[in-house]
């Protein structure tokens, strides 16, 4: 049977760091693929609204009326060329002294023409006018609807996002707990997933600090305490495991469990002055502090 390897003590290889390195490299390739992927899974489910604006009856009645404005705007244009091409023939047969009725009739039906055409001008612009507000109201409303839809959309993203890069730091720290509990030689691969994890949650932090506003506007501050306190709480964690380890390596060193200094035969450290052969709490035979079993009786700590 292979005794367990304390993870305080293992040499790492370079070939075992290397690999380390490359995990965390395609862990971080897949993540972020997964990170813009969400984008579009978010869309897909979140679409904009299917009524264009163009349909809206208002809208509508508006574009018809700028239509018939268009219309007779054109209309108006080649009337009032036509007075003019009429005055000037009617005025060169008067100079002329040549028979200049037909003219005359032909110039003041033109002018009719070019009356009645600026009336309905000015009838298809006040139609064009009385349509506006409605057409602006309609167009307000659709932004609306489009802008809300726009902001869910970017919401929900963000959300999806933060709960990977969240569930991404709480595996890796599991990860690493776990690989320290095991004593296992894959232990610097728990080290992979915390840096792709510590850089997921950089890469939410940079694409969102620039552009952020309501109603997510302390996301990133999210981010960063979920980050700080994971950390605090491995490093604490890892404190309370030194605490209770590093006695034990001490003593199969040859030190003192309390200050590290060298231990010779007698019972008492030579660098700090306690103890460091008490009595058994099971056998009272004499037992080397920090040792995790009694050498006589086998009792534990």
């Amino acid at each position: 049977m292979i005794a367990p390897t304390d993870v305080e003590e293992l040499q790492t290889t370079r070939t075992e760091k290397l690999l380390a390195v490359v995990l965390a490299a395609f862990l971080l390739l897949g993540g972020i693929w997964t990170y813009t992927r969400l984008d579009d899974v978010v869309r897909k489910h979140v679409p904009l609204p299917t009524a264009t604006i163009e349909r809206s009856p208002a809208v509508t009645r508006e574009a018809s009326a700028q239509q018939r404005v268009f219309q007779e705007q054109e209309r108006s244009r080649q009337a009032l060329q036509n007075l003019e091409l009429t005055r000037e023939a009617y005025r060169t047969a008067l100079e002329a002294h040549k028979p200049a009725q037909p003219l005359e009739q032909k110039y003041n039906a033109a002018q009719a023409a070019y009356a009645a055409a600026q009336q309905r001008l000015a009838a298809a612009r006040r139609e064009e006018a009385a349509a506006a507000p409605a057409a602006n109201a309609a167009r307000r409303v659709a932004g609306t609807k489009l802008d809300a839809a726009l902001q869910r959309q970017a919401r929900d993203s963000f959300l999806a996002r933060l709960a990977l890069v969240v569930v991404s730091i709480g595996v890796a720290y599991w990860l690493l707990g776990y690989m320290r509990r095991r004593q296992t030689r894959w232990f610097p691969l728990a080290g992979s997933a915390v840096a792709y994890a510590t850089i997921l949650a950089f890469v939410l932090a940079g694409d969102y600090v620039t552009d952020y506003f309501d109603p997510f506007q302390w996301g990133i501050a999210v981010v960063a305490g979920i980050g700080i306190v994971a950390t605090l709480l491995a490093y604490l964690v890892l404190q309370r495991y030194l605490v209770k380890r590093v006695p034990q390596r001490r003593v199969r060193r040859r030190e003192c469990p309390f200050c590290g200094y060298p231990v010779t035969t007698g019972p008492h450290c030579e660098g700090c002055g306690r103890e460091v052969v008490a009595p058994c709490a099971n056998c009272d035979a004499p037992r080397r502090v920090g040792t995790s079993h009694c050498a006589i009786c086998g009792a534990t700590s």
